[in-house]
């Protein structure tokens, strides 16, 4: 195992420090509440001679995404970070992104959308951005806010992925409440992360190769697109190598699924970011007074892992899933239509029950955990599941 210094820090501070370790050519970025304190840091890092970064302030989101997909198909190491509106104003950047097969790293600190104007957490941000071909972990905690950004890279740049990766943290939870974190020392994650070395750079002139191409009417928009699709579903075998790298240096386990309780778990809630915590405390009192209660915490939401969830939840007789985002129109919040999908070829699929929770930051308190489970337990006697979605301690 490497070195490792524990500290107490926010989760912003560490992911800043995260990408100073790894090094980028370019940063592009624009503050926005609750991702600011990022990008303010780094531009520090930078100012201070601690990392030899391009640091580009640009005039807006959709600027900064800009940049960066020039700098990185230029054949730079590019990092950048966003939040809420933010993101919604790079939606046409992020595609381009995605589609021209650019490894490009990008904290997103979960954040609602307006309207109602709200700067607190929820996952509207980054599960409107869930299509647009990136890669995407989730962070429950700072520290796993820290290493999903440094497997981020690695990930991003491997030659059989190319793609852009979503580094996320809730809002204000994660990204700003202090935590103990174990940071790597600086020489280890340069050694993890490696350099870039592109082999379709736009400013190789010896090795001239096209970028953003018109593929109209007959064109091989159909193909490029397949790429896009191979190139995600071979990044499950390289997000779990990396995975696996990373915990052989650091000691700290990484799974696309971590799972709690579900050996012998009767009823299971799956849930993603920093209220699997809650989850775990409620399963724990409730495992003490004899409950077969499990969770199942999803970190790495695209590619999703459908076939690793249906095998987690297997043999249980009722499934939560906890959505801290709506898909308005459709049966349900975005995880919750994941986790239905990955069980439908199923024979002993369990029902599901899909609640909305925590929008706007609203509070995720125990009781409302409680509830969850005591629904489930219901559900598994043989009462009928709720429709979703349940707004979960809605007035």
């Amino acid at each position: 195992m490497a070195e490792q210094k524990v500290v107490a820090a926010t989760g912003n501070t560490v992911v800043a420090e995260a990408m100073r370790q790894c090094k980028p050519d370019v940063v592009a970025a624009y503050p926005i509440t609750p991702q600011t304190t990022i990008v303010e840091e780094f531009a520090a890092f930078v100012a201070k001679g601690r990392v030899h970064t391009e640091y580009v302030t640009v005039e807006s989101e959709h600027s900064a995404m800009s940049a960066c997909i020039g700098a990185s198909a230029a054949g730079a190491r590019v990092m950048t970070a966003t939040s809420s509106q933010g993101l919604a104003l790079m939606w046409e950047e992020l595609y381009i992104a995605s589609g021209m097969r650019l490894p490009i790293v990008m904290a997103n600190a979960n954040r609602a959308l307006s309207a109602p104007i709200n700067i607190h957490c929820d996952h509207s941000d980054v599960m409107g951005a869930r299509d647009a071909g990136w890669i995407m972990l989730f962070a429950e905690t700072a520290q796993e806010a820290y290493d999903n950004t440094i497997m981020a890279v690695r990930i991003a740049e491997d030659p059989d992925v190319l793609l852009p990766v979503m580094s996320c943290l809730d809002g204000f939870i994660t990204t700003h409440s202090i935590d103990r974190i174990s940071l790597l020392d600086d020489g280890s994650v340069a050694s993890f992360v490696g350099e870039r070395t592109p082999d379709r750079a736009l400013l190789d002139v010896e090795n001239p190769v096209t970028h953003g191409a018109f593929a109209g009417l007959g064109g091989p928009y159909l193909e490029f697109k397949k790429a896009q699709r191979d190139a995600i579903e071979r990044s499950r075998a390289v997000v779990k190598r990396v995975g696996e790298e990373f915990a052989a240096l650091s000691g700290r386990p990484f799974g696309v699924l971590e799972t709690w309780g579900m050996e012998d778990a009767e009823v299971a809630v799956v849930v993603i970011g920093s209220t699997a915590g809650n989850v775990r405390h409620v399963a724990r009192a409730l495992r003490a007074e004899g409950r077969k209660v499990g969770v199942v915490k999803v970190r790495c939401f695209r590619p999703f892992p459908y076939a690793e969830l249906a095998d987690a939840l297997s043999g249980v007789k009722a499934v939560a899933v906890m959505d801290r985002a709506d898909s308005f129109g459709a049966e349900g919040g975005p995880l919750y239509l994941e986790v239905r999908s990955a069980l439908y070829d199923r024979s002993d699929r369990p029902p599901v029950v899909g609640y909305v929770y925590g929008l706007g930051g609203s509070d995720v308190r125990l009781d409302l955990v409680e509830s969850v489970f005591a629904d489930l337990a219901d559900v598994a006697a043989g009462a009928p599941a709720s429709p979703a979605p349940v707004y979960l301690g809605a007035r």
